[in-house]
């Protein structure tokens, strides 16, 4: 899969794509990464990408002249106007990260995975041209119901999580089934009013535990070194509903 980064600040993602299964990924040729500067897509001396809204308001708006045309270079072709309509090529998603977005969740990642490639579009200053969202978006995304600088950090966040999903990306392809809001039973991730039309099966991780079996009288359940893994497995999902009614009570239809 290739990930495509539009961003004003290329030199942000010098550090966090160069880690861990991301890093593996990379090196494995799983993915591959390209960290495009919008800057490199404006006309005048000053490499200006922001504007002034219409109709007046605090800040400054990403204009969407550079963010055509820095999509338009990455995939070869054009995302049309108002009198044509354009789609992306088969296989790709445009993502604008915008705290307007829909939320990002783990079947959402797994859609992701399903994909070729994907162009992340960081959102900056107050906002993004609309005319961005509605015409050469294919997803408008936001990780959280809080507000951040910018997209950089999201698709960072949503990189990561679809890395993962890839065929070699981890040692043990069972452990993307094994952790929170995952499951061979489809489980799926949602918040507030979309998690009462789900799946029950709405849970997050069980805890986990580790040598040493006592650390500052603190032990490790019984039950998980009893070697009955039936036990064990009644224990988990058990532990994984408390815990889930404790955090996350809005994953639980019936607690609603």
């Amino acid at each position: 899969m290739r990930f495509d980064l539009i961003t004003i600040f290329p030199e942000f993602f010098a550090g966090p794509l160069d880690y861990g299964i991301v890093r593996r990924a990379k090196e494995a040729g799983i993915v591959q990464i390209h960290v495009q500067d919008l800057r490199e897509f404006t006309k005048d001396r000053h490499k200006t990408v922001d504007d002034r809204p219409f109709g007046g308001g605090e800040g400054m708006v990403l204009k969407p002249e550079p963010l055509f045309e820095a999509v338009e270079k990455l995939i070869e072709q054009s995302m049309g106007s108002a009198s044509e309509k354009a789609m992306p090529p088969a296989g790709t998603a445009i993502v604008l990260l915008s705290a307007a977005g829909n939320l990002f969740t783990q079947e959402t990642a797994r859609r992701f995975a399903k994909l070729d490639r994907i162009v992340f579009l960081c959102g900056r200053y107050e906002g993004v041209d609309e005319r961005v969202a509605e015409h050469l978006a294919t997803d408008e995304i936001a990780v959280g119901d809080y507000v951040l600088s910018g997209g950089e950090l999201p698709a960072a966040l949503i990189l990561d999580a679809v890395t993962r999903l890839l065929p070699g990306a981890l040692g043990n392809e069972a452990s993307t089934e094994n952790e929170s809001f995952s499951g061979s039973g489809g489980w799926r991730v949602a918040s507030g009013e979309q998690a009462k039309a789900q799946s029950p099966n709405l849970l997050l991780d069980y805890p986990h535990y580790t040598r040493p079996a006592e650390f500052r009288g603190w032990k490790v359940p019984e039950v998980l070194i009893g070697g009955n893994h039936a036990e064990v497995a009644k224990w988990r999902k058990q532990q994984a509903e408390g815990k889930t009614r404790r955090n996350r009570p809005d994953l639980l239809p019936e607690m609603g």
